[in-house]
């Protein structure tokens, strides 16, 4: 009697409280069992809901106490962003109430919200076991980097091995490896994308060809590097890393007999399958290399040796065929035509919303997207927005899909983009207020907001009437938000595309952002027009790939959405398949589930009730995941299975028997998909149009240059220094080795100044150098101006800048002069005594020669510290050696004409860089001549400048007037004409 059972988990449409009044170990199925209560989305829980409808088997005198516990336990559940709470048994004795035992799960995405209530939380692992060290290692790469990074080890004596671009498509060679048969020797899950820098792919490539290279397997072993077609990742740029890492490991990949099989597309696939068959020849590695014009999962079959290895058909050599080319060649894709062949010719607008019943909530449009559609595109995307002005050129659109720009971090301006061949300016606004009142037009907006604004974002948009759409790219935005996002888009009439999607696509009309990838792509697949083919899909790198199938086997695309890989995307599969029920132009639908969720069993219900009469053809992917012991979180959030209804298998299975096509394994789908398009064909419902070509768009400069297609004088050139990898490099040293090889300011110096590695008593002479002419005191010219500047309110750069100007001939700037004179006396044979008379009949001064304080009775100890170690460390000092017997000749005349630090330093550094080894005569010569030298002032005394700056600004110092008494006014004393 004390021991109860209470449960809320989350669904789509609100949260469920279930409660049962025999809690325990014996609880059996709660699920027929329980009294159970819905609570909407942002409803909330009371104490007389939970009496009357879940506490009616509890005695009276416990219900008052159960009542509030559960309230109170909701009230936590949804503060806490919890997705799941189970308590059993939940006792309750006089004394109070009692957790016995619990297991629940919260929302990992939460973490921004949450991080200070929840403390430090350790998530399980995905796999229910610690992480091997090396999946450590990625999920710390991925931690650490914008892309995404994943890796599970399933079987490390495997033979079969992956590494696969994006999310669905990792899934996608999962399934089919384990419909192959292929499930024992399966031995990792994982992927990469968003765009990963050639290190990280480099990094990502090297741990598993490490892990596959430990041990032997008597049959060999394949890697398959496959992807689905990439949307805006520069594919060759991901490959120099996975062939660097082949490069490195060819070895142990010969010895272990591994054949490497690779299939890819996107942005410069040709250039980066080019580098990858290349490096199969040079390595004697067995590396098969394939394009679109294979179907994604074929390499699959071969590299398990159930498929013929075809003799690889010529690729085309260069994504820019498509875009330089003229129209006469062969490979100009084939072209398009304007509207449907099969739709009836009306006007192409937007559909109004049906007009609702009083008191229901608007309907959604059918027709999402039109030719004349315009969008606000929130946060600076110039890449996605100048991707869909170029769709809407090559589609022939009158005027571009986007409207304006939000993003608040700036202020109103004017931001450049390309329409075709022209340059327009599109308005970028502050807020979004602006925006909507300033663009009435607009009824689709485009959230790139981040996952911490995209709720925000996307509430103040569903404030404006006018907006119809809302596709919100945002991965990783909590689970809680989305369902009042749902729920508040469902009472305004507002279709929501995402979150975690790419878009969606409508052929000839209009394109979310980076949907269908670069233009090579919406070409090659015929974007450009509308075909009668519609798709829905989770994924977005899937849904380019079944852009690419449908081109394929259809005549094109009518419309694509990806709804994104989140656990509650804003729109289901079942709103879209309605929709293309409904539109006359589709004749047939694809649709691409996943494991996780029910929305498919929609699909089956729609079609048994009639309301879906149009051939469908589907395939959930996630098939492999009942193959594998433990349960499979897959790259998406939803994709995680919890009961048996939700695998793919079963839902695979309901679909075929409710009349959907569905293929043996996603290895077939182009096939069941020409199947029926080609009997729609035959019965004449889908009449093929005439092709029409499309306009050509120039590409742009940046895409050509990273193609190689072009080249252009470099405006610089630069020796010294590269920070373009991974790490800083100072010519040609690593930043991390300088440190590690401890080689100071001196080592730099001769690194940036010299490009050479200086032996350590020259690098200790420059730091020397540096601490001796740091400074002279506030009243040498240089220090005076800058404490005048200071006081005079400037700041710390004008007040440097002051100092430095002051630096020449005739202050500091005599390290160089002296040098040269001094050299080419030496150099020209001429006596010490000789040099001197010679310099005193052209009338020139000895620069480097006497001071103002300083004489050969005062020695300046700054000249003293530096001979002592010159004199200890140098090979030799044959220039020095000259200057001292100048110096005796000249003190003979006047004590305080000595040898003073410019001059020592000009010379015993002409000795440095003509005998330390590193340098030819003539190379030392030109580092003088260039006015290295005066480098070393210009850097020691800026440390002094700096000094005396601060020392102002400390001591509160005013506007400096310079005393009259110490200005000498000599004005003429009549002005006469």
């Amino acid at each position: 009697e004390e021991e109860f059972y209470v449960c809320i988990y989350a669904t789509r449409e609100g949260d469920q409280v279930l409660f049962h009044h025999e809690g325990g170990v014996e609880v059996g199925d709660v699920d027929t069992k329980a009294q159970r209560l819905t609570v909407a989305v942002d409803d909330k829980l009371s104490d007389a809901q939970v009496k009357k409808q879940l506490l009616t088997h509890v005695p009276d005198d416990k219900k008052a106490v159960l009542a509030n516990f559960i309230v109170g336990l909701f009230n936590l559940y949804e503060d806490l962003y919890f997705t799941y709470l189970e308590i059993n048994p939940l006792v309750l004795t006089k004394s109070g109430v009692y957790v016995l035992d619990m297991a629940a799960k919260i929302d990992a995405t939460a973490d921004f919200i949450c991080k200070s209530k929840w403390g430090d939380v350790e998530f399980p692992p995905p796999f229910g076991r610690e992480a091997y060290p090396e999946e450590a290692y990625i999920a710390d790469l991925d931690a650490k980097s914008g892309a995404s990074l994943k890796l599970t080890l399933l079987n490390p004596q495997g033979r079969i091995w992956t590494m696969v671009a994006g999310g669905g498509a990792s899934v996608v060679y999962s399934d089919t490896i384990c419909d192959l048969g292929g499930v024992d020797e399966l031995a990792n899950y994982g992927e990469y994308s968003g765009a990963p820098s050639e290190q990280q792919t480099y990094d990502y490539a090297k741990t598993i060809l490490s892990l596959m290279t430990r041990e032997k397997h008597p049959q060999g072993k394949v890697l398959i590097i496959g992807g689905s077609i990439a949307n805006f990742t520069n594919v060759a740029a991901t490959f120099k890393g996975i062939v660097r890492a082949i490069k490195d490991y060819q070895g142990p990949l010969k010895e272990h007999e591994v054949s490497i099989f690779v299939r890819r597309g996107g942005p410069n696939y040709q250039e980066g399958l080019r580098v990858m068959g290349e490096v199969g020849k040079t390595t004697g590695i067995p590396i098969y290399v394939f394009g679109t014009e294979t179907h994604m999962t074929a390499i699959v079959g071969m590299a398990l040796g159930q498929r013929p290895i075809p003799n690889i058909p010529p690729v085309a050599a260069h994504t820019a065929n498509f875009l330089l080319n003229a129209s006469n060649s062969a490979m100009t894709p084939a072209t398009s035509r304007t509207a449907s062949f099969s739709e009836p010719k009306t006007s192409n607008d937007v559909t109004p919303p049906k007009k609702s019943k009083a008191g229901l909530p608007p309907a959604k449009a059918t027709t999402l997207f039109s030719k004349h559609t315009k969008a606000i595109v929130w946060g600076m995307q110039t890449r996605a927005v100048q991707g869909m002005l170029d769709f809407d050129y090559v589609c022939s659109r009158d005027q571009p899909s986007v409207a304006a720009i939000v993003y608040p971090f700036t202020g109103d301006h004017k931001q450049k983009f390309y329409w075709g061949h022209k340059e327009i300016l599109l308005p970028v606004y502050k807020n979004m207020a602006d925006a909507m009142k300033k663009h009435p037009e607009v009824d689709v907006m485009i959230s790139f907001a981040s996952l911490r604004s995209a709720y925000d974002s996307t509430l103040e948009a569903m404030q404006y009437p006018q907006v119809h759409t809302i596709a919100i790219i945002a991965e990783g935005i909590p689970e809680a938000q989305t369902r009042k996002l749902i729920k508040i888009a469902d009472e305004k009439g507002v279709t929501i595309i995402g979150p975690a999607t790419v878009g969606g696509i409508k052929p000839g009309c209009f394109k979310i952002g980076n949907t269908g990838g670069m233009l090579d792509n919406i070409l090659a697949s015929k974007l450009y027009r509308p075909g009668s083919v519609a798709y829905v899909s989770r994924s977005g790198g899937m849904s380019n790939e079944l852009n690419n199938i449908i081109s394929r086997t259809t005549d094109g695309v009518y419309e694509g959405v990806a709804i994104g890989g989140d656990r509650y995307p804003g729109t289901t599969f079942m709103d879209h398949v309605l929709r293309y029920e409904d539109t006359p132009g589709i004749k047939m639908i694809v649709v691409l589930g996943e494991i996780g969720g029910t929305d498919e069993y929609k699909i089956c219900q729609g079609i048994k009730e009639g309301r879906i009469t149009k051939p469908v053809v589907c395939w959930c992917i996630g098939t492999c995941a009942t193959m594998f012991a433990s349960e499979v979180q897959f790259g998406h959030a939803g994709a995680c299975a919890n009961q048996a209804s939700e695998t793919a298998v079963a839902k695979n299975q309901a679909l075929r028997e409710a009349g959907v096509y569905v293929p043996k394994s996603f290895d077939e789908l182009g096939d069941v998909i020409k199947t029926v398009y080609d009997r729609l064909v035959a019965d004449g419902t889908i009449v093929p149009a005439q092709e029409v070509p499309p306009p050509t768009v120039p590409m742009d400069y940046s895409w050509a240059r990273e193609l190689g297609l072009i080249r252009k004088p470099a405006s610089f050139m630069t020796s010294i220094c590269d920070e373009r990898g991974q790490e800083l490099i100072y010519a040609g040293m690593a930043i991390t080795e300088v440190f590690k090889e401890e080689m100071g300011i001196g080592g730099v110096l001769g690194l940036l100044w010299f490009q050479r590695r200086l032996p350590r008593y020259a690098c200790q002479f420059i730091e020397m150098c540096l601490m001796v002419t740091a400074d002279h005191g506030p009243a040498v010219s240089g220090a005076h101006n800058t404490i005048v500047c200071a006081r005079a309110g400037k700041d710390l750069i004008s007040s440097l800048t002051s100092g430095l100007l002051t630096i020449g001939d005739r202050f500091g700037g005599a390290l160089d002069a002296a040098a040269k004179q001094f050299s080419k006396a030496f150099d020209s044979g001429m006596l010490p005594m000789e040099f001197v008379n010679k310099m005193k009949k052209d009338g020139k001064l000895i620069m480097g020669i006497g001071h103002r304080v300083k004489s050969i009775n005062n020695p300046d100890m700054r000249v003293q510290i530096l001979k002592d170690f010159v004199k200890e460390h140098f090979p030799s000092t044959q220039l020095l050696d000259y200057a001292l017997e100048v110096e005796k000749i000249t003190t003979s005349k006047k004590p305080n004409l000595i040898l003073n630090v410019d001059g020592f330093i000009g010379v015993s550094f002409v000795d440095l860089l003509r005998t330390c080894g590193g340098f030819t005569r003539d190379e030392a010569d030109e580092f003088v001549e260039i006015g290295a030298l005066n480098g070393i002032f210009v850097l020691g005394r800026s440390m002094g400048f700096i000094g005396h700056y601060l020392d102002q600004k400390r001591l509160k110092q005013g506007l400096y007037r310079h005393p009259w008494d110490d200005i000498s006014y000599v004005l003429p004393e009549h002005m006469s004409m």
